[in-house]
């Protein structure tokens, strides 16, 4: 949404460009005149224009992916020539002159006899001016043109030239309604926006030049405004407080800012970016899984292949991943690669070293740990969540990154690519196929119309008992009579905390409605460690065959430890549903639901 939003503010500011301004005169002609004869049918044609525009990216922009490294170099070519438009703005003026020209006799003869409008006409001049507009705007439209060429034909590119093609037409109907005002504004605003443009120009060709010799082959992805999946999660870091997020919290965010870059590049042929040196995995408090729990170094994992993976074991997303990982470590260990987790703790019982041990065990990892507890390989790694990949080569450097579930294939295939770069003779051929059960099981995304809910009063929303929580302090919680999809609450005797709410007391609930095949909730213990009875139902009766792994048919259950718990999972249609939990005793801590 974001870059979309940025996208449409593109538009708008590209007629600030001095290029533009040859242009304006074909729309303030138009402001004397009724607008619906008139001024909307020009909006329309240049409307019009810009869906060709974004179609024609859309759907044939693959081919320079297809080109391989040629169609590499024609992007810095094209992103070379948005750079220099920038930096001499006049040059831009004089390869648009003949256009504009176009344009000023379609302008004459968009009007009849003695001044009459002609509908048609002015929806003929819209389409010219739409065509005048594009390369006048070059700069800022290249470069989501470009991104599209690198990134093949998506949906997502097609949206940001709609939504640039809407910012462009809203200020030309600006123009429209005010006529000599705008003109005469634009051109004072261009004094301080020539730097900026001038700046950008420079920034743009150093990057390109960058490129060309090698220096950074990941310039080109971060310049691109279609893979501003950077700036998006900046963006977003600052409006949400710089927490690190959890892969089903964002998967969306997340596909932004990594796999759709490092997809494009295996697209490209079989030079995979280099992404920098890997940075250290010091640290950690605690190894684990270890030789004597000696920490592993850059050092000596030198001449290894790497994959480092950020996770946590109460995130469903991370063990939802987790038996293609270890099948990874398993089928590629003995070619050269070496499987590195990184726990880093979201809920403080995470960051309990028994727990941790217990959680190995439990999931069979036998592949070396890093307890990091204090966040010191995750910040070094700037990582901002769970799971995160990131595949490092026999020289220690990051070739490919990948946030969230999904895409193991792809992953997979990088593997194999750098095993084979690193020189091993023989790598295993084909895909790993896994048949994964339980919480472990593939999720069924398409069903899923729930989000990550969290219990604790520091991230809950759509809670919706009466009264609101309070804060820290034991309260007694009543629900509503009805509860819209995604709407939660507590009912009972409930002291909620930053991280959870406990039940102070027994027969206390959490309601929730829900669509999705799986409901899974992080639970845990009272402080003596002593196990909570519950019981689970769903629409008012015993799951049946849709209890989860950790429920019984009659929707009994126990908290036995703190970890992730699955409590439904449907068998037949999956549809919106009232999901109930009662604990038949006191103590129960509950952390947060999770769908799947």
């Amino acid at each position: 949404m974001l870059l979309i939003l940025l996208a449409y503010l593109g538009g708008v500011l590209t007629i600030v460009s001095p290029c533009i301004l040859p242009v304006l005169p074909f729309v303030f002609s138009r402001a004397h005149q009724p607008f619906v004869r008139s001024g909307l049918p020009l909006l329309v044609g240049m409307g019009l224009t810009f869906a060709l525009v974004a179609s024609l990216a859309a759907v044939g922009g693959g081919w320079v992916v297809a080109a391989n490294q040629y169609g590499r170099w024609v992007a810095l070519v094209l992103v070379a020539l948005f750079g220099v438009t920038l930096l001499w703005p006049g040059l831009a003026e004089r390869l648009t002159r003949p256009l504009v020209g176009l344009g000023a006799r379609l302008s004459e003869s968009s009007q009849g006899e003695q001044g009459q409008v002609r509908p048609g006409a002015s929806l003929l001049l819209g389409v010219a001016t739409g065509l005048l507009w594009a390369p006048c705007a070059g700069p800022i439209l290249g470069l989501i043109l470009t991104g599209a060429a690198l990134q093949g034909a998506s949906l997502s590119t097609t949206l940001l030239l709609v939504a640039y093609a809407a910012g462009a037409a809203t200020s030309m109907a600006a123009a429209l309604l005010l006529g000599g005002r705008v003109f005469a504004a634009m051109k004072r605003a261009l004094g301080a926006g020539e730097w900026v443009r001038r700046a950008l120009g420079a920034a743009m060709l150093a990057g390109v030049g960058a490129i060309a010799l090698g220096l950074d082959t990941g310039v080109l992805a971060q310049v691109s405004t279609a893979s501003t999946g950077g700036l998006e999660q900046r963006l977003v870091d600052k409006l949400a407080g710089e927490r690190p997020v959890d892969a089903a919290q964002g998967g969306a965010m997340m596909a932004a800012g990594g796999a759709m870059m490092a997809s494009t590049a295996l697209a490209n042929g079989p030079a995979l970016p280099d992404e920098g040196l890997a940075p250290p995995l010091a640290g950690a408090t605690e190894w684990l899984n270890t030789a004597d729990g000696k920490p592993l170094t850059a050092e000596s994992l030198r001449g290894k292949v790497v994959l480092v993976d950020f996770w946590t074991y109460s995130c469903i997303n991370c063990l939802r991943t987790l038996p293609y990982v270890k099948a990874w470590a398993q089928k590629y260990g003995p070619q050269g690669l070496v499987v590195v987790g990184v726990h880093a703790p979201e809920f403080a019982f995470e960051r309990d070293l028994g727990n941790v041990k217990k959680a190995l065990g439990d999931l069979g990892i036998e592949y070396p740990v890093a307890v990091d507890n204090q966040y010191a390989i995750w910040r070094a790694f700037n990582n901002r969540y769970w799971p995160a990949h990131y595949f490092i080569d026999a020289q220690g450097r990051v070739r490919h990154h990948h946030f969230g579930e999904g895409d193991e294939a792809q992953s997979e295939r990088v593997i194999q690519q750098l095993l084979r770069e690193a020189g091993a003779s023989q790598v295993a051929q084909g895909l790993t196929e896994v048949s994964a059960t339980g919480v472990q099981q593939e999720a069924d995304m398409a069903q899923v119309r729930s989000p990550e809910t969290y219990v604790g009063y520091e991230r809950a929303q759509h809670f919706a008992s009466s009264p609101r929580a309070v804060h820290d302090q034991p309260a007694s919680y009543s629900l509503p009579g009805e509860l819209p999809l995604n709407g939660w609450g507590l009912a009972g005797n409930w002291r909620v905390g930053p991280e959870s709410a406990v039940s102070d007391a027994k027969s206390a609930r959490i309601v929730y409605r829900f669509q999705a095949r799986d409901l899974h909730l992080v639970l845990g213990p009272g402080p003596d460690g002593k196990p909570v009875r519950f019981k689970v139902l769903i629409d008012g009766q015993a799951p049946g065959d849709s209890h989860g792994t950790d429920v019984a048919p009659d929707g009994s259950g126990r908290v036995t430890s703190q970890r992730l718990y699955q409590l439904v999972r449907q068998s037949g249609e999956v549809r919106e549903h009232s999901f109930s939990i009662e604990f038949l005793d006191p103590g129960a801590a509950a952390y947060a639901f999770t769908f799947g």
